[in-house]
């Protein structure tokens, strides 16, 4: 599998020249499934539409043909982070406070590696956690091994569509 730090390095340019924010690369698969995941947004909106994608689809495949840095067969996924997005980058913490999340750690902060509660922001490079079973929680950003929003009320409220113009309009067949 090809390095993650590679791969930021060559896509992060360009999508940041098309006026977005890269949110998570990942790389999946087996065998001869294998998937590079470009997640990124709109720093406006926290948002990408369908046309958004297909620019930095375009775009991150023209550099990624040229600099070829993945030597097995891939399929290109690039979308939004969505509702209930990843965690991954420590201002991330800060810009969601006060919606609940799901924290993993590498290792074991005030004796659990698992956390459910709500975001209270950041210190220096710490998250400061409220955890439903445990209280608060300062968990160090260097031990997150994975991170996401909660699918909530409140949270449903904070990401309302960019236009839900046609969301009612649709054809079927008869």
């Amino acid at each position: 599998m090809a390095d993650i730090a590679l791969l930021t390095a060559l896509i992060e340019p360009e999508v940041k020249a098309l006026g977005f924010d890269l949110v998570r690369i990942k790389l999946f698969g087996s065998g001869d499934e294998h998937t590079l995941q470009i997640m990124a947004e709109d720093p406006k909106t926290k948002q990408l539409v369908i046309e958004d994608c297909a620019a930095i689809s375009r775009r991150i495949s023209d550099v990624m043909d040229e600099a070829d840095p993945i030597e097995e067969a891939y399929r290109l996924e690039v979308s939004s982070p969505g509702i209930d997005r990843p965690l991954t980058r420590l201002h991330d913490f800060i810009e969601w406070a006060g919606h609940e999340a799901k924290i993993t750690a590498t290792e074991i902060v005030d004796g659990r590696k698992s956390f459910r509660g709500v975001l209270n922001g950041v210190e220096g490079d710490n998250i400061l956690f409220t955890d439903a079973k445990s209280g608060d929680v300062v968990i160090p950003f260097a031990l997150v091994s994975d991170a996401k929003l909660l699918l909530t009320d409140a949270l449903l409220s904070a990401t309302m569509p960019l236009s839900s113009d046609g969301a009612d309009d649709f054809e079927t067949e008869e």
